[in-house]
């Protein structure tokens, strides 16, 4: 990266805002308006202190920050980098494999698991399914241009597709193929901190903030044909809900 003040602007001393106050709104600004892109990576530390004329203890205040609020991602060993952020519209029932695509990004999974099992006597009082009936469960690691994004549960009614295999980089393609793709969904957004598991595999850390994305997808007559749990880095994702009165 050229120089980063060049980039953004210099600092002004003469201002009686506080030097990392006005590097913080230099730098949202600039990842904002598309100056600085998603993966951009920063310069050290040091470099950035040169650049603007400033100690290292202001920068690294301006940059707490902004990786609190998620513009910024720290990676142990690699640096600081402009945060790789997808927005979710709640108002639109898409695939996560749709989100993507609409946003210029290429979706790719890996399966961690795909089986034809039995639902418990939990998940029948939770869901309202039938004791006994067979289900498949789905768990996949799902990545834009290369980079984890969500880990994915899923269970689905076993007779809404024939063959298991059926299912490939898209269930709800899969699902669409026999004419039953979700109509409408109950969705719920909470913040959760991520298990070790689930930060292995999005590359975070244990207790990492995270935001878990529980959907229930029915067909039109109301047959419940999607349970899903997803769990997203929180510095990756942003949920947007258009509201109207």
């Amino acid at each position: 990266m050229d120089n980063i003040a060049n980039v953004i602007g210099a600092l002004n001393d003469a201002s009686r805002e506080p030097l990392y106050k006005q590097l913080q709104k230099k730098l949202r600004s600039a990842i904002e308006n598309g100056l600085l892109s998603p993966e951009d990576p920063l310069p050290a530390e040091r470099d950035m202190a040169e650049a603007f004329g400033v100690s290292r203890i202001t920068i690294r205040k301006a940059l707490e920050e902004l990786v609190r609020e998620g513009l910024l991602t720290r990676r142990q060993g690699s640096g600081t980098f402009v945060a790789n952020r997808v927005e979710k519209n709640f108002s639109h029932l898409t695939s996560f494999s749709e989100d993507m695509r609409s946003r210029g990004l290429t979706p790719s999974s890996k399966w961690l698991e795909k089986v034809e099992s039995v639902v418990t006597p939990e998940e029948v009082m939770s869901y309202g399914l039938s004791p006994g009936m067979k289900i498949y469960r789905l768990s996949r690691l799902r990545f834009a241009d290369g980079e984890p994004m969500s880990v994915e549960y899923t269970i689905i009614p076993a007779h809404c597709i024939p063959d298991i295999e059926n299912i490939d980089s898209s269930l709800y393609e899969a699902l669409s193929k026999e004419g039953l793709r979700p109509a409408r969904a109950l969705q719920r957004l909470r913040a959760v901190l991520l298990s070790k598991e689930q930060a292995d595999l999005l590359k975070a850390a244990v207790n990492d903030p995270g935001l878990l994305v529980e959907r229930r997808g029915f067909t039109k007559d109301g047959r419940i044909i999607e349970i899903a749990q997803s769990f997203y880095r929180g510095d990756t994702y942003d949920f947007v809900a258009e509201l109207s009165g």
